[in-house]
């Protein structure tokens, strides 16, 4: 019996084969976001802007005020974990506005 490793007993004992590789079910892809899905999503973001509970979030998130405002999604869309996500998105899109937006600059004071 040709053997692994000189060892009869334990996890490598027996003959040398090599691993058959399977590649993972398509069940597997259920949820994974599609560069098309992702397109229509954002299209339509653009077109219809944010809900009146998202904008309400918004503010919240503003001025700081993180946990109530995962308190306030959580309500409206049912789930701790659905809120954080939302709240997460939202966060994005509030860095990525004052980032788009630059700081107005004040004029020199004269002397």
């Amino acid at each position: 019996m040709a053997l692994r490793y000189p060892m009869a007993v334990g996890l490598n004992k027996g003959h040398k084969v090599t691993k058959n590789v399977s590649k993972p079910r398509h069940s597997r892809r259920r949820g994974r976001l599609t560069k098309h899905t992702k397109f229509v999503r954002d299209m339509i973001r653009e077109v219809c802007g944010f809900a009146p509970y998202e904008r309400r979030a918004m503010e919240l998130l503003k001025v700081s005020k993180d946990k109530r405002a995962l308190k306030f999604i959580k309500k409206r869309v049912g789930t701790h974990i659905r809120a954080k996500r939302k709240r997460e998105e939202l966060s994005n899109v509030l860095a990525a506005m004052g980032k788009r937006r630059p700081r107005r600059t004040e004029p020199p004071a004269r002397l």
